[in-house]
């Protein structure tokens, strides 16, 4: 029978160590999130209900329900990933398909990574100065996306590059051998195969878009508006909207004579929506994992 020696045991030995520690750190990064979303649901559960997420404000905000501030973030999340996700992974198929390896496409690349690590209230100024203010949008819905777009793009093409960039070589020669030109080939073979790690990314942006405060706060956030209960379309692209974000600030800030239950009532759905949209990503890409081939 097989025994192991003392250089197999202590193999063994720090592999086991390696686990335990491992784990406890994981566990650590968990741990948190766990007890904040437990904290919230606990303080907020007075004022959590049905009625609370479909019903408008009432009495200076100090009652009712968050329906203006959730659809307000349906809007501009909407329209921000109407404009990034496009633009931003047909740039990242020409960086990655098409541009050459250029000192000008290295430059590129470095300004992409480096306006992903900008911070979010950098963008705001922008977004007032270029779209408020020089586009002449006013403090819009419009003005608000296009901020939050110009901040989510860096990070959909990094991340669109890739997972482009992760497609076997081979897979492009051998259509390339077959006749096929170099756009039917990125249609018919890249696209299909890096399409997990690009939905992942545009989701994630998403939940990144409808958590940020300060991009929309100075292009499109009001404190209040006036929306009736379970009205879908309240708002147009032209005029400012309440969002779930500017709403809890509002609340934590400048209301007066609100029940703490509100505020954390609005965080936890806030963060719950944010772990929804994670949560999804995480199962769209195990799903399209699971039916590649390679």
């Amino acid at each position: 029978m097989f025994e192991a020696g003392p250089e197999v045991l202590r193999r063994l030995r720090h592999d086991r160590i390696a686990n335990v520690v491992l784990g406890a750190v994981t566990l650590c990064i968990v741990l948190p999130l766990f007890a904040i979303l437990g904290y919230l649901v606990v303080k907020g559960w007075p004022s959590l209900s049905i009625a609370f997420l479909l019903e408008p404000p009432r009495d200076m905000q100090t009652k009712g329900g968050i329906w203006p501030a959730l659809i307000g973030t349906v809007y501009l999340v909407g329209v921000s990933l109407a404009i990034a996700a496009p633009v931003g992974v047909l740039a990242a198929v020409y960086l990655n398909e098409y541009a050459r390896d250029t000192w000008f496409t290295r430059l590129i690349h470095v300004a992409v990574i480096n306006l992903a690590g900008v911070p979010s209230i950098v963008h705001a100024l922008f977004g007032l100065g270029a779209f408020v203010l020089a586009a002449g949008l006013g403090q819009s819905i419009l003005a608000a996306s296009l901020t939050l777009a110009v901040m989510t793009l860096p990070v959909i093409i990094a991340s669109t590059r890739e997972s482009l960039a992760a497609v076997p070589r081979s897979f492009r020669e051998a259509c390339w051998n077959v006749g096929a030109t170099r756009w039917q080939t990125i249609r018919g073979v890249v696209l299909p195969n890096a399409i997990s790690g690009i939905l992942t990314g545009v989701i994630l942006q998403v939940s990144r878009a409808a958590g940020e405060t300060a991009p929309i706060l100075f292009t499109g956030a009001v404190m209040y508006k006036v929306v009736d209960k379970g009205d879908l379309f309240p708002y147009r692209l032209t005029e400012s909207a309440m969002a779930l974000a500017t709403h809890l600030y509002n609340l934590a800030t400048q209301i007066n004579g609100a029940p703490d239950s509100l505020q954390f009532a609005t965080a936890t759905v806030l963060v719950g929506a944010v772990l929804l949209i994670n949560s999804t990503a995480v199962v769209l890409r195990a799903v399209l994992r699971n039916r590649k081939k390679w």
